[in-house]
């Protein structure tokens, strides 16, 4: 029998999805699943994309440039400008999601064998898309007791080597909701431009920044215009995950050009989707007030509920809409699993993400889960009951 490639092999399980079979079969027995494992929020999409949609009335559904729609460009440019960022459009690529973004990105400038450096935990899919572009992953590690802050530039220097090409940021961060400094990010910067690396740029959170909190993007630090390769989506930004729309954006001509050559070879991105998010730049600057709000509120309820469980840890996120905590659990994959299959409050229970999976050092984040504070306050309380009183039943078997 012929067997799969040594990449589909390679290629890890989400922990954002894995449990989804427990979930689903504890959905059939008439449990309600609270679903704290993913990034998908309830807040709502502006009606702005939506009434695009609907208005909608090409005779024929074309492709798109490879690139995207200029307008769509040309406008997305314009809200980088109106953040006193210098892009212009033919800077912007448009992908079906960030996730193509990076993708096409880390396969225009790592070869096969190449190491990339990552803070983690970090976001899971980020070593799907290494694989893919048949690069290594060298972690370097972030600490629950720091606030998950970024690595000072000698821990990542401990890591460049050889085969080092580039660094990958996320900023705010998934999964931990870490906002970084503006010092930080300038370490950061010298030590690029020092060993003359790639840094890629996730910043599809830019908009949730919390406390008062500045938000310092890549594209504003000087020097790093060769460098640089930013990471961009309206999935979370404007509630439209299934748009499937994100963008690279870098200065790098070369880097650019080959780029679009893998956009070529896809064709086009998604044109109903380009249609939503370029009528999403139009939403007003209210929209966003209310649902920072909305977010803030939802966070300092998760976090209090939280961190009132007895030997639960978890910093209180600066930005995103998520939090890393551990959990007084020996394995918490198996605690989760535990959850969906054998354990319910009032035919309720609770699905997590293990945080094991967003790291690469063997047996970190073994007891740690990310939370995706993204339900409503109600389901949020509701959430939090059924896992203090999950923790409290699972210790006692464990006893």
């Amino acid at each position: 029998m012929p067997t799969v490639s040594q990449k589909g092999m390679l290629m890890p399980a989400s922990p954002i999805r894995k449990l989804v079979p427990f979930a689903e079969e504890a959905k059939r027995k008439g449990r309600k699943v609270y679903h704290l494992n993913i990034g998908q929020p309830d807040i709502k999409t502006p009606v702005q994309a939506l009434q695009a949609i609907r208005n909608f009335d090409l005779p024929v559904v074309e492709y798109s440039h490879s690139a995207g729609f200029a307008s769509y460009r040309q406008k997305l440019a314009a809200y980088y400008r109106g953040l006193n960022l210098e892009v212009d459009a033919e800077q912007i690529l448009i992908t079906t999601g960030g996730s193509e973004a990076l993708l096409f990105g880390l396969m225009s400038c790592l070869n096969p064998g190449d190491e990339v450096i990552i803070p983690e935990p970090f976001y899971a899919n980020y070593a799907a898309f290494a694989i893919a572009a048949g690069a290594q992953i060298v972690p370097v590690t972030a600490h629950i007791d720091d606030g998950f802050a970024l690595p000072s530039p000698a821990a990542f220097a401990e890591k460049i080597g050889p085969k080092t090409k580039a660094i990958v940021i996320c900023n705010p961060g998934n999964p931990t909701g870490t906002v970084y400094s503006e010092a930080a990010l300038k370490a950061l910067r010298g030590l690029v431009l020092e060993h003359d690396l790639f840094l890629f740029a996730d910043e599809v959170y830019r908009e949730f920044v919390y406390d008062g909190q500045p938000f310092t993007s890549t594209l504003a630090l000087e020097g790093l215009e060769q460098h640089l390769i930013l990471v961009d989506s309206v999935s979370k930004r404007y509630s439209m995950c299934g748009a499937r729309i994100g963008a690279l954006i870098t200065r790098n001509a070369e880097v650019y050009q080959a780029a679009l050559k893998f956009a070529q070879a896809r064709l086009s991105p998604p044109t109903f989707g380009q249609v939503a998010a370029e009528a999403a730049l139009d939403a007003p600057a209210s929209y966003f007030t209310e649902v920072v709000q909305e977010y803030v509120h939802r966070r300092n309820l998760t976090h209090r509920l939280l961190t009132g469980i007895p030997g639960v840890k978890a910093p209180l996120p600066g930005g995103a809409f998520y939090m890393v905590a551990e959990l007084p659990v020996e394995d918490a994959e198996a605690f989760c699993e535990w959850m969906l299959t054998d354990f319910e409050w009032n035919n309720q229970t609770v699905m997590m993400a293990p945080a094991a999976g967003f790291y690469r050092s063997p047996g970190a984040g073994k007891n740690q889960v990310r939370i995706a504070y993204v339900l409503n306050e109600t389901d949020l309380e509701q959430a939090m009951e059924c896992l203090a009183r999950g923790i409290a039943a699972y210790n006692r078997l464990k006893a």
